[in-house]
């Protein structure tokens, strides 16, 4: 089936995401036919190498063979069963190893992102209620935060794009100045913007710390918010401020976890253990749903008993599906036997070599990297920009897709070195070409749409 047909019958049947539907008149979809390693494959046959890791989650490329094996013998014993009095090997495993990744124990699995915010936040409020606080229920964030789409994690995100609309459905967390490190004053560094955020949040903590159940922060990252860097010094300050006022701290590792940042999960950079960790995206390589939040025994021992009013009943129709649990072990398992973070700290160093005529473009603000994260923001006028360069990326055999003016790489861990030269140039070809869509939209202001 050709590429056009596909697009045309996805219209007519398919509510895409996160882009408004007539937009796709002019901006046509891309049909994937197949994928194997860091390439995605259309309807025509035409390649696209993902750098953006298919919405950051693809780790070791699209139908890694180690993954898809474990995931054949596990359709074989066990498909799905409920985890409601039920119990099965992937299940205990996983759980078993996440445990001894982050310190937390108790694994709760939901579908997605979204989900395990909202099992993280429900599960400190609760905790709060059982040791008869029931009033320490608020939340806070950091401003730009981004923490998923549903009710309750729309509550603690600060994206009015996403929110805006739902607001009579939402009930409003309070914000906290982001430690973002594009925010240093002259002779600044990115520790005395992390400092000077710490104590606002700790002005904050001081008046409503009774009524507050957590502060829920995306570690090192701030990805929605334009791919926002800081300095693990907030991080420190943020435990400690919640160790004293009592509150919860709750770190979304979703899209940092798994080495994104260079360590295994971004707070660790820190030297501080959360709360609780909210984990998904990554987790089982790209492959299938699966998200987690776990916790520590204090929080568990609060809700244990008989009494359901006081269980942490949340729970979904595939929590803890084999498979996913399958899934995710094997993409453990590829960590240990691929050395990842060691690799991916050399593959980083190749692609920011690569990178380098991008980041000093004239056009190009505040290159930043992390781990296996780069992003630029771009100085111009050009409307849409975020989607004439996702067309211009594409036209050139790449998924790119800005967040606003900022463009931002997010690569599986496996590019070899055609690949490497081959994302750092057309990335900067595609920027050019914006450009010179820029330059004929001021020369021809009439012919701009």
């Amino acid at each position: 089936m050709h590429t056009a047909s596909l697009a045309a019958r996805s219209l007519k049947s398919v509510w895409h995401p996160c882009t408004p539907m007539k937009r796709h008149e002019t901006e046509p979809l891309l049909a994937v036919q197949r994928a194997q390693g860091p390439w995605l494959y259309d309807t025509d046959g035409k390649r696209y190498l993902d750098a953006i890791s298919s919405w950051w989650v693809n780790l070791f490329g699209h139908s890694h063979p180690h993954i898809r094996a474990a995931l054949a013998d596990q359709l074989e014993q066990l498909d799905h069963v409920m985890l409601a009095g039920c119990t099965h090997a992937p299940v205990v495993e996983l759980s078993e190893r996440l445990a001894a990744l982050t310190g937390l124990g108790h694994a709760s699995y939901g579908s997605d992102g979204a989900s395990a915010t909202e099992m993280a936040l429900k599960m400190s409020a609760h905790y709060w209620r059982n040791l008869g606080r029931p009033e320490k229920n608020g939340f806070v964030g950091l401003a730009g935060g981004y923490h998923g789409e549903t009710v309750g994690a729309l509550s603690v995100t600060d994206v009015p794009v996403f929110r805006s609309a739902y607001a009579p459905l939402v009930r409003l967390s309070a914000t906290v100045p982001s430690p973002d490190a594009r925010l240093a004053r002259p002779g600044d560094s990115a520790a005395d913007v992390a400092r000077r955020a710490a104590a606002a949040l700790q002005a904050w903590l001081e008046q409503h710390h009774a009524r507050t159940a957590a502060l829920v922060v995306e570690p090192l990252i701030q990805c929605a918010a334009g791919m926002v860097m800081y300095d693990p010094a907030y991080l420190r300050r943020a435990r400690a401020l919640c160790d004293h006022y009592q509150v919860h701290l709750v770190v979304d590792e979703i899209a940092t976890g798994f080495g994104r940042t260079g360590s295994m999960f971004a707070h660790q950079q820190a030297g501080i253990r959360p709360d609780f960790i909210c984990l998904s995206k990554g987790l089982t390589g790209g492959t299938l749903p699966l998200s987690a939040v776990l916790t520590t025994d204090a929080v568990y021992q609060a809700f244990y008993g008989t009494d359901a009013a006081q269980a942490f009943l949340h729970s979904h129709s595939y929590t803890g599906n084999p498979l996913a649990c399958r899934a995710a072990l094997a993409t453990l398992e590829l960590f240990e036997q691929l050395d990842t973070l060691q690799a991916n700290r050399l593959l980083a160093q190749r692609l920011s070599t690569a990178f380098a005529p991008l980041a000093q473009h004239p056009r190009v603000r505040h290159a930043r990297h992390l781990g296996m994260v780069w992003a630029w923001d771009i100085e111009t006028s050009l409307p849409g920009f975020a989607q004439r360069y996702h067309a211009a990326a594409k036209a050139r055999g790449l998924l790119l897709r800005p967040i606003g003016s900022t463009l931002y790489c997010m690569p599986p861990y496996v590019l070899d070195t055609d690949e490497v030269q081959l994302l750092g140039s057309q990335a900067l070809a595609a920027l050019e070409d914006c450009l010179r869509q820029e330059a004929q939209a001021q020369s021809n202001p009439r012919n701009d749409k």
